[in-house]
């Protein structure tokens, strides 16, 4: 693995780094899956070995049908692997998680604030807490003044935002991503980006990004992950060390070299 970790710039100062001493939050061993279908089976990963350390915002890219969203849905207990194992660091006690998917999944009879709140609510009635801490997060992803609407009522960009609330709800040690902004255009999906850098920094979890967007993954993570066609294999593993907040690092000569070395390495 080592011979396919690039450092394509310098270190720069301000970068939401990794602590060492903080430790892994999750590492995946050896892990493959398959599935059984009418026509056959289907290797959908192969032996799989990665580590997500406390803090780090870590990004997969990859073709379609790679298994990026399997892995995801191994980490979030949604499938199991056929082969190897997942190991959490804290004791073997799994962290706590929020998930974000490229559906918002909102419930439409709920207000947006019962929807942040639903991981509450799912267990019985919301205490005054747990309002102010959806309110709390309305104004953390720009909702503000719309906690009372219907999703029917908001933008799809307002969706994702609530959707990415509602992960955070529970103040996740480990918030996995899974394509949540890519049926946004352009300009709405660069100012959501931007903002869920500015969460992550001020929060301090650990993020996986499934993304296909190579700016988008240069955007958010410490780490990029290139995965092959399936089945699914780490093929390189690329440090970013850009200077944070990116925003205005979007069109600078480093920022193209590196989405330019990632698509190289998913040979488009």
């Amino acid at each position: 693995m080592a011979d396919n970790i690039v450092r394509a710039v310098p270190p720069a100062g301000n970068v939401h780094a990794l602590n060492a001493s903080r430790g892994t939050v999750v590492r995946v061993d050896g892990v493959s899956k398959r599935f059984d279908t009418k026509s056959g089976t289907v290797q959908a990963l192969a032996g799989i070995r990665q580590s997500i350390g406390a803090g780090e915002f870590v990004a997969i890219v990859g073709p379609s049908g790679c298994g990026k969203s399997t892995l995801l849905r191994i980490l979030c207990g949604l499938e199991e692997p056929t082969e190897g194992r997942i190991d959490w660091g804290r004791e073997g006690q799994a962290p706590r998680m929020g998930v974000a998917f490229q559906d918002h999944r909102l419930l439409p009879w709920l207000s947006i604030e019962q929807n942040i709140m639903l991981p509450r609510l799912m267990q019985g009635r919301a205490s005054a807490a747990d309002i102010d801490r959806a309110l709390a997060l309305c104004k953390l992803v720009g909702l503000t003044g719309f906690e009372k609407r219907r999703p029917a009522e908001l933008s799809g960009g307002m969706k994702q935002r609530a959707s990415v609330a509602r992960a955070l709800f529970t103040d996740p040690e480990l918030l996995l991503l899974d394509e949540p902004f890519g049926a946004l255009d352009a300009l709405t999906r660069e100012q959501i980006t931007a903002d869920t850098e500015r969460i992550w920094t001020e929060q301090g979890f650990a993020a996986l990004l499934i993304t296909h967007s190579i700016s988008e993954a240069v955007h958010l993570a410490d780490r990029v992950i290139v995965m092959s066609a399936r089945p699914g294999r780490v093929v390189a593993e690329f440090k970013i060390d850009l200077p944070r907040p990116r925003t205005e690092a979007l069109g600078s000569p480093e920022f193209g070299k590196l989405c330019s070395d990632i698509r190289k390495k998913l040979e488009l």
